[in-house]
């Protein structure tokens, strides 16, 4: 009898894929699940749209990616988030000599609208949004987003052991973006009440529990945002609120308190000034127009 031939296998294709699954592994390495799960995400997309290897994308196919986005309808933010991805994946690529070209370093990142003054609220709207909630436990939360300046992540990542006492009220030990920690100073009335809803919760237990079990007694972040919206609307402000906003408005109501700004980058956990000084113009208190009336 005689045997069917044995396929010949393209030893090109298995090695540019080999070489892709190990660049991708090496450089999703030690960052937070979250991240690693968006890289997997985003460069799986591009990968599989575009149909080649990571070594041999070039500058037309990263060009044709960022259109596809674009048609289909994805927002400038959502863009810019997946471009940047891929971005960092080529030139870790370059760093490590998997890729021989770099052809993101020529790829355009699309500049975003500036909607951050839109996403202010008042001091009274955040003391309002705050005070009709109805469930305890969500209303606390609220609380720590803006008092704290908290991301949404970080809140849901919250354990009772991150919770200690500093003098006579308390703080937060953080573990924020790309895995740098910071320590947040709480109002002692803010402390108290964290405090008082602990009951006999255990150390490594979250602070804030998801009432769903198979979340496994964690927040999800998807979650805390819908939570957020849903009492923006209550009391008639915008259905494209967010979990952030509150960070926002933490800020902002803290700079035109009189917080420095220096101190502020600290307590939000931004790599440097610059990106906190955004907030200056965000909601400015004077304008030359002003003096024209």
């Amino acid at each position: 009898m005689k045997l069917a031939p044995i396929p010949q296998l393209n030893l090109q294709i298995v090695a540019s894929n080999s070489t892709t699954e190990q660049l991708v592994n090496l450089w999703v390495h030690g960052k937070s699940k979250n991240t690693q799960k968006l890289y997997r995400r985003v460069s799986g997309l591009l990968l599989g749209m575009i149909g080649k290897a990571a070594n041999y994308l070039t500058l037309a196919d990263l060009q044709n990616f960022a259109d596809t986005l674009e048609l289909r309808g994805l927002s400038t933010s959502s863009r810019r988030t997946y471009i940047a991805v891929v971005k960092s994946l080529l030139t870790f690529g370059h760093k490590t000599g998997l890729i021989q070209v770099n052809a993101g370093a020529a790829l355009n990142t699309p500049k975003p609208k500036d909607t951050l003054s839109q996403k202010i609220l008042t001091e009274a709207e955040v003391k309002m949004l705050i005070a009709s909630e109805p469930c305890d436990r969500n209303r606390l939360i609220f609380k720590v987003f803006y008092y704290a300046g908290l991301r949404v992540s970080e809140l849901c990542g919250l354990n009772w052991e991150d919770l200690t006492s500093n003098g006579e009220s308390g703080q937060l030990l953080i573990y924020g973006k790309g895995d740098k920690t910071r320590v947040v100073l709480l109002p002692l009335p803010l402390y108290r009440e964290l405090l008082n809803s602990r009951s006999d919760a255990g150390n490594l237990e979250p602070i804030f529990k998801s009432r769903k079990k198979s979340d496994g007694g964690r927040l999800n972040p998807i979650s805390v945002t819908q939570m957020v919206k849903v009492a923006a609307v209550r009391v008639g402000l915008s259905d494209k609120a967010s979990a952030h906003w509150l960070r926002h408005c933490h800020a902002s109501h803290a700079l035109n308190r009189g917080a420095p700004i220096h101190l502020l980058s600290q307590t939000l956990g931004h790599a440097s000034v610059a990106t906190t000084s955004k907030y200056l113009h965000a909601k400015p208190n004077d304008s030359s127009g002003l003096y024209l009336m």
